[in-house]
């Protein structure tokens, strides 16, 4: 077994789940696994990871609505509101969402179902530059 490892940054642009499939699957091609694990991790407390439909917009779109009706801003109870109204918010939401994804690497591919897909979580109205380490167990 082999332990690889990298670290990528996303620009992000306010709140929303972007897309981060393609940039993990490019540095595992470059490794050549085709059989493994891979973990992903953001070490930060206003985003997180998640898993979610790939395909369709709209559920994307959906699952952003919630959480803007789950964990709304502005709600006079906040006390953590030093850097603006999506401060307690967004570190509520990275709370009910995660840190880290552990995802099986098979034949080569990651182990994601049909209409799935890896994003990035971004929970702060303001852009951020996100760091996201990726580790990888290769089986030789």
């Amino acid at each position: 077994m082999e332990w690889l490892k990298d670290t990528f940054e996303i620009r992000t642009n306010g709140k929303g789940m972007l897309p981060i499939t393609h940039e993990v699957e490019s540095r595992l091609r470059a490794w050549g696994v085709r059989e493994g694990m891979c973990f992903l991790y953001i070490a930060h407390a206003s985003a997180s990871l998640t898993i979610s439909e790939n395909y369709d917009p709209t559920a994307r779109k959906d699952v952003e609505a919630y959480y803007e009706h789950a964990v709304p801003e502005n709600q006079p109870w906040y006390q953590h509101t030093l850097e603006g109204p999506d401060d307690s918010p967004s570190h509520i939401r990275a709370t009910l969402t995660q840190p880290s994804l552990s995802i099986p690497i098979d034949d080569g591919q990651l182990s994601l179902g049909t209409w799935q897909g890896i994003f990035l979580f971004e929970h702060r109205s303001r852009s951020h530059r996100r760091t996201i380490e990726l580790r990888c167990l290769k089986v030789a």
